[in-house]
C-alpha cells in the first residue's frame, strides 16, 4: 500500500510540473487571450529590433498583476518611465518547438489613471548553439485581473527601430545567435519609451496565436530574472599612447552592457569590445555607436564579458563618462573555502568565478565562443554549484535538465548542446554522464528537488536500454554516436571509460527506479550491473592498471580515475593504480575531477593536493585573469580553441569542500549529512555553503596528530563528523567545538 500511494503521490507531482511548466501547449488552465504581435514592415531578418507602446487606463491598482510576456528573443520593459525588466525573455528552446515566457508581477508599477507600457525587442533571427530561431519577431503579453484586461493585440503600437542595424564584417562566429549591434543615433527616436512621448508610431499587426506554430508550446521560465548591478564606476580608466583607445578595467571578469556620455560632431563611430573579443579562437560580439550632434548617452544592451573593456574613439569625440552595467544569472557566491596554503584559496576563487560567468540563460561551456550548453562541462558545473552558490543557482541545472531530455530524437538518441538550431551531433559518453550518477543523481540528491525524476525517466530508460547494447558478457559496446569523444588531449582509452560511464549511468537509474516504485526495472539494472562487475576486470585489468584490449597508446590517467569512482576498482588495486596515477598526466582539466577525486577516495589526499598544484600551477600564473581556462594554457597551448572561461575547470572547487573539508549528504539537500576532513599536507582548512536549511560550516585546525573542529549544523538537519582514525560522533543543530 505504501509503494501504491508513493507512486501515486509522483504520478500527481509529475502531472503538476508538466501543467504548469513543460512543453504542453496553452495548458488549459491557463488560456492566453494574447496574439503574438509585431508590425507591418517588419522582415524578421536577422538582429531585428522593435519598439512597442500601449496606454490604458487603471479605475482600481490591483495588489498583484502578473504579466505574462513572451518574445523571440528578448526584451527590455518600462512602465510608465520606470524600467521593470531589462534583458527579459530566455533564448528559444525548452523543446524544439517551445518558447519560454516570464511571470512578471508590474501592478508595483502602475498608477490609478492612464499608464503606458514600452517595450524595446530584440529578434536574434539566426539559429545558433544555445537558440533556436522561429522565424518570426514578435511579442506576447498578457496581464488580467478583475476589471483590467491587457493584452497583446492590434489595439498596441509597434515599429521597426531602425537606428538598431547589423555592423559590417567581422560578424561572431556561427555558434552564437547574437549579432554585433550598432545604434546609429542620428535616427534615434527620442523618448520612445516615456509616457511623454508624442511621436507616431504605427499599429501592430497580428501575426500568431499563442502556442501554435511557429512559436509553438509555451513553457515557463524556470530560472530568476537577471541580477543588475545599475550603472558603475569602472575599476580603473587608461588611454593608449595615441589617446585613440580607453582601457576600462572590470573587478574581475563579468557580463556587462557598456554605457558612454560623449560630446561629438555627427556621424562619429565609436567601436565597443571587450578584452576577450577573440576568445577560444573564434569571434565573440561587439558593438559601434554613431553619434549624433551634442552631448548624449548609450547603453548597449547585448551583454558581453571580459576583464576590460576597450572603448574605441575617433578623433572629434570628448569623453564625458563611461560606465559599465552588470547583469548575470541571480545567485549569490555564498560558499567558500580558506586554508594555509594561499594557493588553493586562489583555486577556488577562480573556479567559484568562472562558475559563474559561465551561468546565464543556460549553463554554458564559455561566454565568449559559443554560450552553449554542453553537457560534460555542466555535468561539472552543477555540482561545484552546490558548494559555491545560494540555492537559487541550482534552478539552472533542473532546466537543463528538462531541455536536454525534450529534445531526445525519435530513435532514442540524446545530444548536446540544445537547444540549438544548428547542431544535433551525439557524444555518447558526455550524454552517459549527463544523465547518470554525476549528473541527473548528483542534481537530485543535493539538492532534494526530485520534480525531474518522474518526467525524464522513460526517455532516460529509453536511452540507456535501447539506444545502447551490450555484447554477450554484459559489457557495453561502444558507440561512435556523431563525435567519438571522451576528452580533449591524447591517450584516452575508450573502451574503459564507456564501460565506467555506462555503469555510473546505470547506477542513477537503478537509483530513480527504487525512488519510482519501479522494482521489476530496479532489478534488471542490478542484474546488468553485476554483469559489469564480474567481467570489467576480465576484460581491462592488465596486473597494473586499466587498459582496453587494442589501446595503443600510453596507459590513460583517465580511465583508471573512473575505474575508482564508478566502484568498479576493488580496492587491493588502490596501491598500483596510485602508482600510475603518479605517472600519468593526459587528463584535460575536464576530466581532471575525477582523476582527483579518485586519489581522494583512495586516501592519498597528500597526493591529490600535490598534483593540484602541479596540474593548476600554470593557469594560476596569470594573475591577470580571474577565471579558469578551457585546457592547460591559453590559446594554441589550450585544448578546443582554449578559452579563458571554463567552468568545466573547476573540479577542485567540489573536492576542497567536498573532500578536503568533508562535507558530504548523506541524504538528499543535506538533511542529514558526514564530515569526514582529508587535509593532506595542509595544517588548517574551512568552508561553508548554502543549503535550503541554512548555512553549514566547518572549520578544522591540525596540531600534531590531532584535529581541532569548529562547526555549525544548521536548524532542521544533523551530522556525522568521522575522524581520520575512524571514530564517529552524531552532531544536532547548533554550535559545535570537538578536539
Amino acid at each position: 500500500m505504501n509503494k501504491l500511494l508513493l507512486a501515486l503521490l509522483l504520478f500527481l507531482l509529475s502531472f503538476s510540473w508538466i501543467k504548469v511548466t513543460a512543453s504542453d501547449s496553452c495548458p488549459a488552465a491557463f488560456p492566453w487571450k494574447a496574439q503574438w504581435i509585431n508590425t507591418e514592415r517588419c522582415q524578421s531578418a536577422t538582429n531585428t529590433w522593435l519598439i512597442y507602446r500601449k496606454s490604458f487606463a487603471v479605475t482600481d491598482v490591483p495588489n498583484q498583476l502578473i504579466a505574462r510576456i513572451a518574445a523571440d528573443s528578448k526584451y527590455w520593459l518600462w512602465i510608465n518611465d520606470q524600467l521593470v525588466i531589462f534583458e527579459g525573455g530566455l533564448k528559444r528552446g525548452p523543446s524544439p518547438s517551445g518558447t519560454y515566457y516570464d511571470p512578471v508581477d508590474i501592478a508595483p508599477y502602475l498608477t490609478k489613471g492612464s499608464n503606458t507600457i514600452a517595450i524595446l525587442l530584440w529578434h536574434f533571427g539566426k539559429d545558433g548553439f544555445s537558440h533556436i530561431n522561429s522565424g518570426k519577431a514578435a511579442l506576447l503579453f498578457e496581464a488580467i485581473a478583475p476589471g483590467l484586461e491587457i493584452v497583446s493585440d492590434a489595439s498596441w503600437q509597434c515599429a521597426l527601430y531602425e537606428a538598431y542595424q547589423n555592423t559590417e564584417a567581422p560578424f561572431p562566429n556561427y555558434r552564437m545567435p547574437e549579432s554585433n549591434i550598432r545604434f546609429d543615433a542620428r535616427q534615434a527616436i527620442t523618448n520612445w519609451n516615456r509616457t511623454s512621448f508624442e511621436g507616431f508610431v504605427p499599429g501592430a499587426v497580428c501575426v500568431g496565436k499563442a502556442g501554435k506554430a511557429p512559436f509553438g508550446d509555451l513553457v515557463e521560465r524556470p530560472i530568476p530574472q537577471w541580477k543588475n548591478s545599475g550603472l558603475l564606476s569602472y575599476v580603473s580608466v587608461r588611454e593608449s599612447l595615441k589617446g585613440d583607445t580607453l582601457f576600462c578595467r572590470l573587478p574581475y571578469n563579468a557580463q556587462i552592457t557598456p554605457y558612454l556620455k560623449v560630446e561629438a560632431e555627427a556621424g562619429k563611430t565609436i567601436h565597443i569590445r571587450m578584452d576577450n573579443y577573440e576568445g577560444g579562437s573564434e569571434r565573440n560580439v561587439r558593438a559601434e555607436y554613431i553619434t549624433r550632434e551634442g552631448e548624449q548617452e548609450y547603453e548597449s544592451y547585448g551583454w558581453m564579458n571580459g576583464h576590460e573593456v576597450y572603448y574605441i574613439i575617433p578623433e572629434g569625440v570628448k569623453v564625458l563618462d563611461v560606465k559599465y552595467r552588470e547583469t548575470g544569472y541571480n545567485t549569490d557566491l555564498a560558499g567558500s573555502f580558506h586554508c594555509d596554503d594561499p594557493f588553493y584559496d586562489e583555486l577556488w576563487q577562480r573556479s567559484a568565478r568562472t562558475l559563474y560567468i559561465t551561468m546565464r540563460d543556460n549553463y554554458m561551456d564559455c561566454p565568449d565562443r559559443e554560450r552553449a550548453q554542453w553537457w560534460g562541462d555542466e555535468v561539472n558545473e552543477l555540482g561545484e554549484a552546490f558548494y559555491a552558490l545560494s540555492p537559487s543557482g541550482q534552478k539552472l541545472a533542473v532546466k537543463g535538465i528538462h531541455e536536454l531530455m525534450n529534445w531526445q530524437r525519435e530513435d532514442g538518441t540524446l545530444y548536446a548542446p540544445v537547444p540549438a538550431g544548428n547542431w544535433d551531433k551525439e557524444l555518447p559518453l558526455q550524454m552517459l554522464a549527463s544523465i547518470g550518477w554525476y549528473g541527473f543523481y548528483t542534481q537530485y540528491y543535493y539538492s532534494a528537488d526530485s520534480s525531474f525524476v518522474p518526467v525524464i525517466y522513460d526517455r532516460m530508460r529509453r536511452y540507456l536500454h535501447e539506444v545502447w547494447q551490450v555484447d554477450k558478457s554484459g559489457l557495453v559496446i561502444e558507440r561512435q554516436g556523431a563525435w567519438s569523444w571522451g576528452d580533449w588531449g591524447e591517450h584516452v582509452d575508450m573502451g574503459v571509460l564507456t564501460n565506467c560511464w555506462y555503469y555510473l549511468a546505470l547506477k542513477a537509474e537503478r537509483a530513480f527506479a527504487l525512488q519510482l516504485g519501479k522494482d521489476k526495472d530496479a532489478d534488471e539494472i542490478s542484474r546488468m550491473m553485476r554483469s559489469i562487475e564480474r567481467c570489467f576486470d576480465t576484460k581491462f585489468w592488465t596486473g597494473s592498471a586499466y587498459r582496453s584490449p587494442g589501446y595503443k597508446g600510453e596507459t590513460d590517467d583517465r580511465s583508471q580515475a573512473m575505474a575508482v569512482v564508478s566502484g568498479l576498482a576493488s580496492k587491493d588495486k588502490y596501491p598500483a593504480l596510485t602508482k600510475v596515477l603518479k605517472k600519468e598526466y593526459h587528463a584535460s582539466p575536464y576530466m581532471e575531477k575525477y582523476v582527483l577525486e579518485a586519489l581522494f577516495q583512495m586516501g592519498e589526499p597528500a597526493f591529490a593536493l600535490e598534483r593540484m598544484k602541479q596540474r593548476y600551477t600554470r593557469m594560476l600564473d596569470y594573475a591577470e585573469y580571474t577565471t579558469l581556462f578551457e585546457g592547460w594554457g591559453i590559446g594554441a597551448e589550450g585544448f578546443g580553441g582554449g578559452t579563458i572561461n571554463h567552468a568545466w575547470s573547476g573540479g577542485p572547487l567540489t573536492l576542497l569542500s567536498q573532500k578536503v573539508c568533508g562535507i558530504e549528504p548523506t541524504s538528499p539537500g543535506f538533511r542529514t549529512f558526514k564530515i569526514s576532513p582529508q587535509l593532506g599536507s595542509l595544517s588548517e582548512a574551512s568552508a561553508s555553503l548554502e543549503t535550503h536549511y541554512g548555512t553549514i560550516r566547518v572549520s578544522i585546525k591540525k596540531k600534531g596528530k590531532r584535529l581541532k573542529f569548529d562547526l555549525q549544523i544548521p536548524e532542521g538537519t544533523s551530522a556525522e563528523l568521522i575522524k581520520p582514525n575512524g571514530t564517529r560522533k552524531h552532531l544536532d543543530p547548533g554550535h559545535h567545538q570537538v578536539d
